[in-house]
């Protein structure tokens, strides 16, 4: 299968792991609305939310759970949006989640501005987003 949500939740891309369990690999999105905003992904080929199977479910779960008390943590937004988009709307044509921190006066129905360029200014600071977020959920377990 040529699935590139199958190839960015096994890492045969580059990818910017934050965690991962044994049925999903969580990433920083590369293209994010605000810095901290990750991706949740079925390590097993899974296209739509009903045809996940209840380990990687339980899973998904517990890893919005611990990325989002990372994000409170590190970013301190006004909020956080965790969202799934399905069906066309699934660019991977793969089973993800997203995790975006959010912060008062954002439109988030405008996910991406019309250039195509997101709110964060900065994309290349993903690296150091990662090892800020790697280093607070090791502080968190």
């Amino acid at each position: 299968m040529n699935c590139l949500g199958c190839k960015l939740a096994n890492k045969e891309e580059a990818v910017n792991v934050v965690y991962e369990d044994d049925y999903v690999c969580c990433i920083l999105d590369h293209n994010p609305y605000n810095e901290g905003h990750i991706l949740i992904l079925p390590k097993k080929h899974i296209r739509y939310f009903d045809e996940l199977d209840e380990n990687t479910g339980k899973s998904i779960i517990k890893a919005s759970g611990i990325i989002s008390k990372a994000i409170r943590k590190l970013f301190n937004p006004d909020g956080i949006t965790i969202c799934q988009n399905g069906g066309v709307f699934d660019e991977l044509t793969h089973f993800h989640m997203h995790i975006v921190p959010r912060y008062e006066g954002q439109d988030f129905a405008e996910f991406y501005t019309e250039d195509g360029k997101t709110h964060i200014e900065e994309v290349n600071k993903l690296e150091e987003t990662k090892r800020n977020i790697i280093k607070t959920l090791n502080v968190l377990n």
